[in-house]
């Protein structure tokens, strides 16, 4: 997860999980919580992860664009049929 300073600041999580390559796109989703985006909420230094707000980077419709890929730490083998699908 890293903190954004622009655009109001916020969280930034790339993530891979089980529909990775499959139903989603193979490189990952991404989930931003900020100003400008979903609210996903939390209290007590915790933050609510909705899968609902995942969506596909800009490199999963154009492979002009370079986008950052999940961390191993954000890989799941489980699969979160949640937010967009692959285009």
């Amino acid at each position: 997860m890293w903190w954004l300073e622009s655009y109001g600041g916020g969280v930034f999580i790339p993530l891979r999980d089980g529909t990775s390559g499959r139903t989603t796109y193979g490189g990952g989703r991404y989930l931003v919580d900020t100003v400008k985006g979903a609210d996903l909420g939390g209290s007590d230094g915790s933050l609510v992860i909705d899968f609902n707000f995942a969506y596909n980077p800009s490199c999963a419709y154009d492979p002009a664009w370079a986008c950052p890929l999940a961390p191993a730490g954000n890989v799941l083998d489980t699969a979160i049929d949640a937010g967009e699908l692959a285009p």
